[in-house]
């Protein structure tokens, strides 16, 4: 098939898509949304071990600010 061919039809089926609303379904997406809101609620928070506490939030202190110039 020549690029001509191709491009008329990519053309073809980008129109399809655009102008055409495909059949949604919507209980399909409400069970896939619930499903991952319950797997993201069952993670429970990582513990950080007291020696690496300081560096929880990153690396940056107030010590930091105060050296600068």
């Amino acid at each position: 098939m020549g690029r001509g061919r191709q491009k008329a039809k990519q053309r073809k089926v980008a129109r399809n898509l655009k102008y055409t609303s495909p059949d949604t379904d919507y209980r399909a997406l409400e069970r896939e949304l619930v499903s991952r809101e319950s797997a993201i609620a069952e993670e429970e928070p990582d513990d950080v071990d007291e020696e690496y506490s300081d560096y929880e939030y990153g690396y940056y202190t107030d010590e930091d600010e105060e050296g600068a110039v």
